[in-house]
């Protein structure tokens, strides 16, 4: 469904239920219900604030620590000036003083490379370190993925397996198969019939928004994007938390 349409359809729906929750009220409280529910949908959107101007902040901070980088970069205290981004700042404070940090940025840049890998991150480890979902979650039938509902429905179509939203395209109708979500990914949540990721539970953010945006969606399935090949058809039931998966598309 085009993004218009969606939103339209959301707006209706809405509207709908508005008028439901409003019949079964009478006198007062219908008056009290029909401010508070057109209050939330006018400042819903208000949520967002808070992380928006963080990351506003955040952006100031590294416009003020990338031109130490290069002054550290350029005195030989690192070997790159995007080094800095793996400083704490006492630790920047002590290469302005004269500190060699070569060795340590790069033992950091290893264990960054090393987390890049990770797809998947337990939610709950036993004792002994064992993997609890994987220790006791039964499989599916008919040999397909299981994992964790997170959003109710179901969806078929044409699997995209994506590692990064940037310059990213996802064609109306198909799947959206991903390691993780976060704010960065939702324009594509615009187009995607249904959601399967590796890492998340029912509150992540891909669960949310897949809710949000009324799409199917199935979280926490273990090497999703190994499993499920691009250009795969797919059936995605988010009310399950299986990953049916149906063979390559015909083109």
């Amino acid at each position: 469904m085009a993004p218009d349409a969606q939103f339209a359809r959301g707006a209706r729906e809405a509207k709908a239920t508005i008028a439901t929750l409003l019949s079964r009220v009478h006198g007062p409280r219908r008056l009290l219900a029909r401010m508070l529910l057109r209050r939330v949908r006018a400042l819903a959107g208000a949520r967002e604030a808070p992380k928006f101007h963080a990351v506003r902040v955040f952006a100031k901070g590294r416009a003020i620590l990338a031109p130490v980088g290069v002054a550290l970069a350029t005195e030989g205290r690192v070997a790159r000036a995007d080094d800095i981004w793996f400083l704490t700042l006492p630790d920047a404070r002590r290469a302005l003083a004269g500190e060699d940090m070569r060795q340590l940025v790069a033992e950091r840049r290893a264990e960054y490379r090393r987390e890049e890998r990770r797809r998947h991150v337990p939610r709950v480890l036993l004792s002994d370190g064992t993997d609890a979902e994987a220790a006791f979650t039964s499989p599916a039938a008919d040999g397909a993925i299981r994992g964790t509902p997170a959003s109710p429905g179901t969806a078929r179509g044409v699997a995209h397996v994506m590692f990064s939203p940037a310059g990213a395209r996802l064609e109306p109708g198909e799947v959206l198969v991903a390691p993780a979500t976060d704010p960065g990914w939702t324009p594509l949540f615009l187009t995607a019939s249904a959601l399967v990721m590796e890492m998340g539970g029912m509150m992540s953010h891909g669960a949310v928004v897949a809710r949000e945006y009324g799409i199917p969606a199935v979280v926490g399935v273990p090497d999703a994007t190994k499993r499920i090949a691009m250009g795969e058809r797919i059936m995605v039931d988010g009310s399950a938390g299986t990953v049916a998966l149906e063979g390559r598309e015909e083109r």
